[in-house]
């Protein structure tokens, strides 16, 4: 063994077998150890596995394998996010069918992860785009319209008019369709909603308990919920009509110098009905940007209805704007424009030449200063307010709440940011909605036993638009309550939907159900969650809505999902790229040889351009195969570079002399492993205390995913072994660095352990026992010093006494040497730490 080198391309496979022959990561929930559940976010079926992926699911492959070794009983599964729109542009642009596609990927990307040995439970896998999945998503989504949860309205949408689909907010760019490039249109339009903000309360009470969360992305989710406090009132029209508002700055009342209402509201539509300039006002708004970040950063335009509305304390008549950046699914659809104190308000007070009044200072002897470029804030005092004026804006706030109260003009209330779930989407690939249209009996719920409702496979792609809804013989169904003639409903579900639930899924398996209560009890919530920060506000969110959904109609017993969440950072790469006049071409590392400072395109020899460290992305090609990387290094050494470095909260930036210095690591560890040796008798209590320390070290390190430190005390304790004499202690310290490091390099540690001549698979062993005795440190170095510099360092029992130290000190023929006969005028001992010599 000591001669040979580890060979992964052999060992890899072997011990990859071992485990799937030996069952060894499938999870029992019938049994009485205690059960963690670890989940990454199942991965979208793209084509290939890319470096993110392998290093998420490394961290919580640790942690699996660590809990396992712990004597728990550990849920660890995987399944595929399959639904969505890149299967159906891959049909459009390759001809292909989009379950052909995803299966295909499926199979390749489950290959590569077997490839890097996780434990993984695959007895438990499944694609959301399997009938057996969302059948049974399309039964809750009938269970929720049965208790109210679910309801059907008209809505504005983002329209795409090329691709004739419904888009979300982060699919428009610029005002454009991502995939088209068309310019979106608002569209209203018959979808189907979820009622999640009849748990804003709870969901944002919620956030305060989940302690295991990141701090920043519970502050999203409250931002995201975005409950709001502040007074709804009427101002009275000079047209008669009566146009409610809601602000949360009731306090800045009298710096309103206008009044705008969002191009869809009901006051611009009657506008438009009689006014030409202002229906092409509001056409145009429509065919602007159609997200909140795009209308706040767009230029600020309006139309003058030529209508006033009377301020509830002056009387005065303020103008009345149609206003690009006010959105109807806000508050009312109309604002109290306070341009002093709102940067949008001013932009717009600065276009039209509308006053701009300061209502707020930093103190009252700033009632007058003028504004410079921007709105301010808006905290410190009020000024130039009647009876508000030198009030803390607080104060002033619950003033003026209380006197529209009290003389019945206006009240206070509590809005939220957060809408409802619209969750119908024009496409082929997602779960259908299982309702259908009758002419007679209206919107019918598709009964249970008629479940699932399957997507057709004969669909046609050759032009835009949902295939479902021109398919000639899918959406044409009897009526389940008359018999007559009617239609399926042809929008299928928001691809969230899918991944709301699929963590109960994987929890519990009946044929029957979706899953079984008292199963998903015994493993919920999830115990860690791990996954990208870019789903820290929807996907969480939506699942979180979803478990207190169920649980609220009496399907579960748990309310929260996943008890600890960690966001890991993203694996980068610089760039390579070369001008070819105003095209900028881009090369991956494979294609580049770097040289010093520089680098060159392998293929022709000559300089490309080395950019920034960026996430990893096909669009620039600055990515790593993990199979190429697997191949030449093995599966332990990419695991191992993964944890490696970089905190994992933190971006890991790939380097090829990074990865080299894992594979060396692998086979020095090998080495050591070859030098176990049963026969060898005798104690080192040094390397025994750094042993038993690293044991509890890295457990805890482990635990606290701060992987990066455990590699780093393991390096550590490998060094401490390798300079040690051979004895018991030395043995055991190698044994317990292979029990250490299998979780992170699980089949380097299987080879050792078969050497070494371990019981059964390192897979199934526990993790090493500590004695707590020696995590205690009973010698201590002591520094003496003289004349303010270091003469020698002592090994002294821990708690020395005073004089002892003092004698041990004097005994130093380096200190003495530096005495030198002189006479000693005190001697300061600091116990544990310092002998400090003065003359």
């Amino acid at each position: 063994m000591n001669n040979e080198r580890f060979d992964p391309s052999v060992a890899d496979r072997r011990w990859q077998a071992a485990w799937d022959d030996a069952r060894c990561f499938e999870a029992d929930s019938s049994s009485t150890k205690p059960k963690s559940y670890v989940l990454e976010m199942f991965p979208y079926p793209s084509g290939r596995i890319h470096i993110g992926h392998v290093r998420n699911y490394t961290m919580g492959d640790v942690l699996a394998r660590y809990r396992k070794m712990q004597g728990h009983e550990v849920l660890h599964p995987m399944g595929w996010d399959a639904f969505g729109m890149p299967a159906e542009n891959a049909a459009m642009e390759k001809g292909v069918h989009p379950a052909g596609w995803t299966y295909k990927n499926i199979e390749t990307m489950k290959g590569q992860l077997k490839q890097l040995g996780f434990a993984l439970d695959w007895s438990r896998e499944f694609a959301t785009c399997d009938p057996s999945y969302y059948g049974h998503e399309q039964s809750l989504f009938l269970d929720l319209f049965k208790a109210g949860l679910v309801y059907r309205k008209e809505s504005e949408v983002n329209w795409d008019p090329v691709d004739m689909t419904v888009l979300a907010n982060e699919q428009v760019i610029d005002g454009k369709g991502w995939r088209s490039g068309a310019e979106v249109e608002k569209r209203k339009l018959n979808q189907w909603f979820l009622k999640i903000t009849n748990f804003a309360d709870e969901l944002l009470e919620g956030v305060g308990g989940l302690d295991g969360w990141p701090q920043k992305v519970r502050l999203m989710q409250e931002n995201w919920i975005g409950k709001s406090q502040g007074l709804e009132f009427s101002f009275d029209l000079s047209n008669g009509d009566r146009l409610p508002v809601y602000t949360t700055r009731p306090d800045t009342i009298f710096g309103a110098s206008f009044v705008a209402v969002a191009p869809d509201h009901p006051l611009a539509e009657s506008v438009a009905a009689n006014n030409c300039d202002a229906a092409k006002f509001i056409d145009m708004c429509k065919r602007g940007g159609t997200t909140a970040a795009q209308q706040e950063t767009a230029e600020k335009l309006g139309f003058d209805t030529g209508i006033g509305a009377r301020h509830p304390f002056t009387g005065k008549h303020l103008p009345v704007y149609i206003a690009n950046f006010v959105l109807m699914d806000y508050g009312t659809g109309a604002i109290m424009a306070v341009p002093g104190h709102d940067q949008r308000d001013f932009e717009f007070a600065i276009k039209y030449g509308l006053p701009i009044p300061r209502v707020v200072a930093a103190s009252e002897a700033e009632a007058d200063k003028e504004f410079v470029g921007e709105a301010e804030p808006g905290d410190g005092v009020i000024v130039n307010s009647d009876f508000l004026s030198g009030m803390e804006v607080e104060d002033a706030k619950r003033a003026v709440i209380a006197r529209a109260e009290e003389e019945n003009w206006g009240k206070g209330t509590t809005v939220w940011r957060l809408r409802d779930w619209g969750v119908s989407r024009q496409r082929y690939w997602g779960t259908p909605i299982p309702f259908i249209h009758c002419q007679a009996c209206g919107v019918v719920p598709v009964p249970k036993d008629q479940l699932p409702v399957k997507l057709p496979e004969d669909v046609d792609f050759s032009s835009p638009g949902n295939p479902l809804l021109r398919h000639p013989s899918w959406k044409n169904v009897a009526c389940p309550d008359c018999g007559g003639e009617a239609q399926r409903e042809t929008d299928t579900l928001d691809t969230f939907v899918n991944s709301s639930w699929y963590f109960l899924r994987f929890a519990s398996q009946p044929d029957d159900a979706p899953f079984d209560a008292a199963e998903v009890a015994q493993w919920m919530p999830v115990d860690q969650y791990i996954g990208g920060i870019e789903h820290a506000i929807l996907h969480l969110l939506y699942a979180r809505f979803w478990t207190r959904a169920l649980a609220s109609i009496g399907k579960l017993d748990v309310t929260e999902p996943f008890a600890s969440l960690f966001t890991q950072g993203m694996v980068t790469h610089e760039t390579y790229s070369r001008k070819d006049g105003a095209r900028e071409t881009y090369f991956t590392p494979a294609e580049v040889t770097r040289s010093g400072d520089g680098a060159m395109l392998s293929a022709d020899g000559q300089p490309v351009n080395i950019g920034k460290v960026i996430k990893m992305s096909k669009s620039k090609k600055n990515v790593v195969d993990p199979e190429d990387i697997i191949r030449d290094y093995g599966a332990d050494a990419v695991r191992w570079f993964m944890l490696s470095d970089s905190p994992p909260e933190r971006d890991l930036p790939w380097s090829e002399a990074g990865i080299e210095g894992c594979g060396r690591f692998v086979q020095r560890l090998w080495r050591m492993f070859g030098q176990y040796d049963d026969s060898a008798s005798g104690e080192d209590k040094d390397l025994a205390r750094k042993t038993h320390q690293a044991i509890a070290a890295v457990a805890s390190d482990i635990e606290a995913l701060a992987f990066n430190k455990a590699v780093a005390r393991l390096y550590e304790l490998t060094s401490a072994t390798e300079k040690a004499a051979p004895s018991a202690d030395r043995n055991h310290a190698i044994r317990a660095l292979l029990l250490m490091a299998s979780p992170m390099m699980p089949h380097l540690a299987e080879e050792g352990w078969a050497a070494m001549g371990g019981n059964g698979l390192v897979a199934q062993a526990p993790w090493p026992e500590v004695d707590a005795a020696l995590l205690v440190e009973d010698e201590v170095t002591i520094a003496v010093q003289h004349k303010g510099k270091l003469r020698d360092t002592l090994t002294a029992p821990k708690g020395a006494p005073k004089e002892d130290l003092e004698a041990l000190a004097l005994a130093s023929d380096k200190v003495q040497r530096s005495l030198d006969g002189a006479a000693i005028r005190k001697i300061i001992v600091v116990p544990d730490r310092l002998v400090n010599i003065v003359t």
